[in-house]
């Protein structure tokens, strides 16, 4: 049974291009069903989570990680009462505007666009949703509901106004990301209130997710031993309890014994600040829960504060690893020589760009055509494109 602020299909502000109602599946559902099926969802398979992905088949992909968010939003949703289905498609679709190479990409791209709009992987998932996924007779994009929508734009937080927050987020006075101003401007998203609760467990649930699964790879991958998480105050207990329980036990059982403890603890944590929070405000609608000026989903001070301290020490024995930060070297090049290379000579682009490129009316057009094709490559795909278009300078 839904909660009444939880978010009900049969009440969506619907969608831009108006369409029969489905027989046997529900809005949220047909949301989650097109984005599954989207080229956008298939292509995160290759693409970066951390590390680059051919590196290792035991490493999480964009794709892998999704699955993961995906299934956290599900069960912290389903034990709130709120719509599993909204939480599941907002979780689906919140990566979908990620470059290759991850967050490398990213910042390689964000410096390429400064003079075009810039470049913002959330704005991003909503161009690919609503202009760029073009496989409807009726309609480019996915044509997805008003509360999709929102959850991709504001899962983190509002995008402007007081209570804007995060790295999404755009100060007073500031621009929006031209690829959310157009969706905003045919779509109003509200972008100064919080967004759904659905959309703030899809947020939550990839905080716990990458904290989860970065500490595997990390191990996996030998930049950090389970000796090294004996340090910080969420792991350390974990493999202490496990030790208790199975003492001697195979050092990948616990490994995995004891990080599968890491993630319940962030878990439990949000389940139980969400209820407790809720329990006080007493929220009786969708709205309510959009107008209360702060987030009703989040995990609790204590352990927001032990989370960040695994943040820390992931950025620094991770993310800034030797060997990660020469990788990074490496792709940040590949970025800043296909970008170019496409704007000099937009014939390379495939065919099926050329007639987006035709219209293309100043040079800001077209960088933003040549970005949505960049930022939709493939780890593999841009690799195998830039030897062989660039291949002296490789």
């Amino acid at each position: 049974m839904l909660a009444p602020f939880a978010c009900r299909p049969e009440d969506s502000r619907g969608r831009h291009f108006p369409e029969s109602y489905s027989t046997f599946r529900t809005a949220f559902q047909r949301d989650r069903d097109r984005i599954i099926h989207s080229s956008a969802f298939r292509r995160l398979k290759h693409k970066t989570q951390v590390f680059v992905e051919h590196e290792g088949d035991y490493y999480r992909t964009r794709l892998t990680h999704t699955i993961e968010v995906a299934q956290v939003a599900r069960t912290i949703a389903g034990t709130l009462g709120l719509n599993t289905d909204l939480a599941e498609a907002v979780a689906l679709a919140h990566d979908l505007g990620h470059p290759p190479f991850g967050h490398t990409g990213e910042d390689a791209l964000a410096a390429l666009m400064a003079p075009y709009g810039g470049f913002d992987h959330n704005a991003q998932a909503l161009r690919i949703v609503t202009r760029l996924e073009r496989h409807y007779a009726d309609f480019d994009g996915l044509n997805l509901t008003w509360e999709t929508l929102e959850g991709i734009a504001k899962h983190n937080g509002p995008v402007t106004g007081p209570h804007a927050q995060g790295a999404h987020s755009v100060p007073e006075g500031g621009t929006l990301p031209y690829a959310l101003e157009e969706v905003n401007r045919d779509f109003d998203l509200e972008l100064d209130t919080h967004a759904s609760a659905e959309a703030q467990v899809a947020a939550v649930a990839d905080d716990v997710a990458y904290n989860h699964h970065d500490l595997h790879d990390g191990l996996r991958s030998g930049l950090f031993t389970e000796e090294d998480l004996m340090d910080l105050p969420v792991t350390r207990p974990a493999f202490e309890a496990v030790d208790e329980l199975y003492p001697g036990l195979e050092p990948m059982r616990r490994r995995h014994e004891a990080l599968r403890r890491v993630f319940g603890v962030m878990v439990e944590d949000v389940i139980q600040v969400a209820r407790q929070r809720l329990e006080a405000a007493q929220p009786r609608s969708v709205a309510e829960i959009r107008d209360m000026g702060t987030p009703v989903i989040r995990f609790s001070k204590p352990l927001y504060q032990d989370i960040k301290a695994v943040k820390a020490f992931l950025f620094k024995r991770m993310y800034r690893a030797p060997s990660v930060v020469k990788e990074r070297k490496r792709v940040t090049a590949v970025i800043e020589d296909l970008f170019p290379l496409f704007m000099s000579d937009p014939a390379q682009l495939p065919p099926e760009w050329r007639e987006d490129v035709a219209s293309a009316r100043d040079e800001t057009a077209l960088a933003r055509i040549v970005l949505d094709y960049v930022s939709g490559m493939t780890d593999r795909f841009a690799l195998a494109e830039h030897a062989r278009l660039c291949g002296a300078r490789a």
